[in-house]
């Protein structure tokens, strides 16, 4: 899938080892996601292989984001789809420090915006992050989530419960990157 002229979402391949190594050596990343704080080689194939299940099993859709002009993986992004009974799925998103700074995440996180409230018709996408996380909350609102308020003591961040703000985006809220997001 393409996230404009300089990325691309692709799912993970066993050759996205350097990234999750580069990932697992930042002090945040290991902490609110499932790449493996202590990097090895095995658990870096275990991780792909725990994306792989995740779209088999219909947990949600896991992508490497990936620079088209040299093929570099510089992060990742997934649709969660846990709580699709309900209307809602989650999306989250990392970037290692190479990616950062240069549009990726915000293209990845309209385009799989884009893709699920047109294409696979959620009626909600949320995401979460830490208060503090400002360059996060800049994108979501860039993209057009709002911010929907504070959940205290929400998530398990390493030893603590930490708080983290709420963003939402309905499919009836309007335009995602100029084109109409719901269908009729």
């Amino acid at each position: 899938m393409s996230a404009g002229p300089d990325f691309v979402l692709r799912p993970w391949e066993m050759s996205d080892l350097p990234l999750i190594r580069e990932a697992a050596q930042d002090p945040y990343i290991p902490l609110i996601t499932t790449v493996p704080s202590r990097y090895s080689d095995r658990a870096a194939e275990e991780f792909v292989r725990r994306q792989w299940d995740r779209a088999a099993t219909g947990a949600g859709y896991p992508f490497a984001i990936v620079r088209s002009r040299d093929r570099r993986p510089v992060g990742a992004i997934g649709l969660w789809l846990r709580d699709l009974p309900e209307g809602r799925a989650s999306i989250g998103y990392w970037m290692v420090p190479y990616g950062r700074g240069q549009g990726v995440t915000r293209a990845a996180l309209r385009t799989v915006t884009g893709w699920a409230l047109r294409d696979l018709g959620i009626p909600r996408l949320q995401l979460f992050t830490e208060p503090w996380n400002t360059a996060s909350a800049r994108i979501a609102v860039d993209v057009g989530y709002r911010h929907e308020g504070l959940l205290r003591g929400w998530q398990q961040v390493g030893d603590e419960r930490r708080d983290m703000a709420v963003y939402g985006l309905l499919n009836s809220d309007g335009p995602v990157d100029g084109r109409a997001v719901a269908s009729n």
